[in-house]
């Protein structure tokens, strides 16, 4: 999974979150994971993991974009939990995204990059993004941005852990283990959130 990224989520949180407290236990049959009591469904990420292959093949690069994603299903899970920890450390921050908010990132982006289709390329290539998973992407970046004028540039672990640690994590044992000091489960391959390149901002796939 490419790593280039617009908005780079500062490596102070990677670096510096502290252990967090991850919950413990039998795994729950369909379940691969539980965030603040909620289940992330097997058959919820099954579906995520589908929307990107159908528009992989879909593409002319389809062969070299499946290969360039063999790890899809631990990122895929990665994002759908830390999506919901982002969710909560800007609620305990008081910050909200109005749909006007999402609407004109989304614009702006299209604009960027030189129509829709072109945009949803990108998301793709850059971030293993069917087109339905975009604006849960671009909603993850306006709350950073948010967070990090509420906190300075790269003071959002404390923040961040905070929020993991009220919520708790438990995740399947059949995708691996949460890592509490990197907010990841297992080894992480992609960066602590999701981004949607910016085309301008971004060096050619290599």
């Amino acid at each position: 999974m490419h790593r280039r990224t617009a908005l780079s989520v500062s490596a102070a949180l990677l670096a510096a979150a502290p252990l967090l407290a991850a919950c413990s236990g039998e795994a729950r049959p369909g379940t691969a994971a539980v965030v603040g009591g909620e289940r992330i469904t097997v058959s919820a990420l099954q579906a995520q993991m589908r929307d990107v292959r159908a528009a992989q093949n879909r593409s002319p690069q389809a062969a070299q974009l499946i290969s360039d994603t063999s790890g899809l299903e631990k990122y895929k899970l990665n994002s759908m939990i830390q999506s919901r920890v982002l969710d909560r450390t800007a609620q305990d921050a008081g910050i909200t995204i109005t749909t006007k908010d999402l609407e004109d990132a989304r614009k702006e982006r299209i604009l960027q990059s030189g129509g829709v289709e072109q945009f949803e390329a990108l998301a793709l290539q850059k971030g293993g993004l069917a087109p339905g998973q975009i604006d849960r992407a671009i909603r993850d970046q306006l709350i950073l941005a948010k967070l990090n004028e509420k906190f300075g540039e790269g003071k959002i672990a404390g923040p961040a852990a905070a929020a993991a640690k009220e919520l708790g994590v438990e995740v399947n044992p059949r995708y691996g283990a949460w890592d509490p000091a990197q907010l990841t489960v297992g080894q992480a391959t992609t960066p602590w959130i999701r981004q949607v390149t910016k085309p301008q901002e971004a060096p050619a796939a290599g």
